[in-house]
């Protein structure tokens, strides 16, 4: 009796961390989307490069999470199945997307230092960040924690890409808050050149993932 009723807990427990697992996916689309928003919208109001770029991120990374959502739902079918056609076409979508982001926003920042245009305030940038940061840790440490009982290394690789996000909300947060502080103009433009290094990587890793390289700096 004991091993009979064993089996329909394993199922059930396994079928709980992957609807975990699905639903985490789907707040970090939604989150992405409603912080691509706002970023873009106030990056662009207070002429901040560094928050408009850090929102159009955003809503590349909730063209990611469709991929990563859309795996969960084919591994919790068939855990040692492969990527399907719509993930690989995802993940090569997004990494083109990362370095169109990465091209206009070297361009941008060039300009904005040639010309002297400097934000009239980086005051959002910091509160987007700050909240970013917190919530980006939660979801990272679920993740892995949903990933060790699983045993799945895609899931946790998935917490580990988290923490490109949560270094891009730090470099955005250190550079909102010089630039508060101190006014200097060029300020913003580094802080953009540090998103600009993110997203190159990002880039870089969805082509790799489309190949079938499980990877995450």
């Amino acid at each position: 009796m004991q091993i009979s009723n064993s089996i329909p807990e394993s199922i059930s427990r396994h079928d709980k961390l992957y609807n975990i697992a699905f639903y985490l996916s789907l707040f970090t689309i939604f989150y992405n989307i409603a912080e691509g928003i706002i970023s873009t919208y106030l990056g662009y109001q207070d002429d901040s490069l560094a928050l408009f770029g850090f929102g159009v991120d955003s809503f590349i990374e909730s063209l990611s999470g469709v991929g990563i959502a859309v795996m969960i739902l084919r591994m919790r079918n068939n855990p040692k199945s492969h990527k399907g056609p719509f993930e690989v076409t995802a993940l090569k979508i997004t990494g083109v997307a990362f370095y169109i982001l990465s091209a206009g926003l070297l361009v941008g920042a060039a300009a904005n230092l040639i010309e002297g245009r400097k934000p009239e305030t980086t005051f959002w940038g910091v509160v987007i960040s700050l909240i970013s940061i917190v919530v980006m840790v939660i979801l990272m440490l679920w993740k892995n924690k949903v990933g060790r009982e699983l045993n799945s290394k895609p899931i946790l690789a998935d917490s580990n890409c988290t923490r490109a996000c949560i270094y891009m909300s730090i470099v955005l947060l250190v550079s909102s808050f010089i630039y508060e502080l101190t006014g200097i103009g060029y300020i913003d433009a580094l802080g953009t050149l540090g998103i600009v290094y993110f997203a190159v990587t990002e880039g870089r890793e969805c082509f790799q993932k489309a190949k079938g390289i499980d990877c995450c700096s």
